[in-house]
């Protein structure tokens, strides 16, 4: 898959975060579960339980000098559907540490909209980013992988994933994909490695999702009013 093709066919991602979190991301970007233990300087056990390990619940870090920061759950995997589509001798605690390092994208809309419609999800509200893939990819092309499953789910069908589930732009076998499946399975998600600290300049913009209803929080200069995540 070539970099024009991948932005013609996908001209915006998009990313659910935690409610309330837009004002920190502004400030520090869109960082992974990774990047904010190292920015909040938390270490030991208490990381250990963070970073190698399922989280049924969404965990609250703190530092002076820093607002609250939450690291979402793992709601969608279990350990035990989890072990039985690992491949190439990966192990659980490995695949915890390799998602929490990646920030990640939607690349349509409906994957996000199936997201916010989860049971873990559907009553809280979001914030939902709608970034601009040229200018994300343009800036951060040596730090993108793709994927083609939802690596964070082991839901109904859990589908194999290892060391190659993550690829770089130019090895993803996409219109081998195409030929079986529509464009929102052909590709599910593109990650960044360990942060975006200038998520901003890609932005275009951000959106509260509560009771069903969007709320403008912000649009980059210029953008017109559908260019987001509306259904």
């Amino acid at each position: 898959m070539d970099v024009d093709f991948l932005v013609q066919t996908y001209p915006r991602l998009y990313h659910m975060a935690e409610d309330g979190s837009f004002p920190s991301i502004q400030q520090q970007g869109l960082l992974s579960a990774t990047a904010l233990l190292d920015l909040y300087g938390i270490n030991g056990t208490h990381r250990e339980a963070i970073e190698g390990q399922r989280r049924p619940e969404s965990v609250v870090i703190s530092k002076a000098g820093l607002p609250d920061a939450v690291i979402r759950d793992n709601k969608p995997m279990s350990d035990s559907a989890l072990i039985k589509c690992l491949l190439d001798g990966v192990l659980p605690e490995q695949w915890y540490r390799t998602l929490n390092r990646k920030t990640f994208f939607w690349l349509h809309k409906k994957r996000l909209w199936k997201l916010l419609g989860a049971d873990a999800y559907r009553d809280y509200p979001q914030t939902i980013l709608t970034i601009d893939t040229a200018s994300l990819v343009a800036s951060h092309h040596d730090r993108i992988l793709l994927s083609p499953i939802n690596s964070g789910s082991t839901i109904m069908k859990p589908q194999p994933r290892g060391l190659a589930t993550f690829v770089p732009i130019k090895d993803y076998p996409f219109h081998e994909r195409r030929k079986t499946r529509p464009v929102h399975n052909a590709l599910v998600e593109l990650t960044v490695d360990y942060g975006v600290h200038d998520i901003m300049d890609h932005l275009v913009a951000a959106h509260q999702f509560s009771n069903q209803q969007l709320v403008e929080l912000w649009r980059r200069p210029g953008a017109t009013a559908d260019d987001g995540p509306h259904e």
